[in-house]
């Protein structure tokens, strides 16, 4: 009698952890309080991921060309810094740095390291420099001397380009893995001829070689010369594109979209020198582009 008792219990037993197992989820083994989380309980919940891009970086570094030396817009073939678009001190254009920094912290938590007449080949050099302040933001705007050669046969190839901008990334990481980047679209250079080639001024100044490759002979509108300033166009067309490209392979950079190349500056952008550099209000609008980018949520 006993025996069929065990039996019993044994398939009973068997039975029971068989539907716990399959249909009957929920089913324990103990305490019949336990069989189901308490309706008061209330679930964590989950932590939402840090983003890698801070809209409010705390230090920025600036590279690039003549654009970001504020070349001629203060003075005749001169850099004016104090009005660069990137790390300037002054109020009217309110630089990028002015805008996330405050002006107390400009002087000591920015730097410009951009040059005149620099072209892509020197970026690696001025990144590691970057690098070096271990800033939390790096500008850079750099490709337009690239394409504003004497003749467009002298403009750097597509692939050289690539390869230096590559490579300066490469450098900042090196040195800066956490810093941010700012990518500038390289700007229109034929918007630039056919803005200016109405200027008198800006023909004259033009003819002693700015930019040969588009400006030369700015008033001929013959086939020739269409075909090579759209040569040029394409040139900067393709630059743009390595630097989006590029640019998208590092979480941590940021292309303009193309809001420098898109942009339609006036006279009133360009420097009443040389009719080919930003004026300080053409300055203040790059930084505008910039912050507006930079700080997108």
């Amino acid at each position: 009698m006993r025996g069929r008792r065990r039996f019993r219990t044994a398939v009973a037993a068997a039975t029971a952890a068989l539907l716990c197992g399959g249909a009957l989820s929920g089913c324990t083994g103990g305490d019949p309080d336990a069989a189901a989380p308490s309706a008061r309980s209330t679930p964590r919940p989950t932590p939402r991921p840090t983003p890698l891009w801070d809209v409010s970086p705390a230090s920025v570094a600036a590279v690039g060309d003549s654009v970001t030396r504020a070349f001629d817009a203060c003075s005749v073939l001169s850099d004016c810094p104090e009005v660069s678009w990137a790390t300037g001190t002054d109020t009217a254009v309110n630089s990028l740095a002015l805008r996330l920094l405050g002006p107390a912290k400009v002087a000591t938590h920015s730097w410009n390291l951009a040059r005149t007449g620099a072209r892509m080949a020197e970026l690696p050099e001025q990144m590691a420099g970057a690098a070096a302040e271990k800033p939390e933001l790096v500008t850079v705007m750099m490709g337009a001397n690239d394409a504003c050669r004497p003749t467009p046969d002298l403009m750097t190839p597509v692939a050289d380009f690539r390869a230096s901008f590559v490579k300066a990334l490469a450098r900042l990481r090196a040195g800066a893995p956490k810093a941010q980047v700012y990518v500038a679209s390289v700007p229109d250079l034929k918007r630039l001829w056919s803005t200016g080639r109405v200027s008198p001024m800006g023909l004259r100044v033009w003819k002693l070689g700015i930019c040969g490759a588009m400006l030369a002979d700015a008033e001929d509108l013959g086939p020739a010369a269409e075909r090579r300033r759209a040569a040029v166009l394409d040139r900067v067309v393709a630059y743009n594109r390595v630097l989006a490209e590029v640019c998208a392979k590092d979480a941590r950079c940021r292309y303009d979209g193309g809001a420098v190349f898109g942009y339609r500056f006036d006279g009133g952008q360009l420097s009443p020198w040389d009719w080919f550099h930003p004026s300080r209000d053409g300055q203040a609008r790059l930084a505008e582009l910039a912050y507006r980018r930079i700080t997108k949520e």
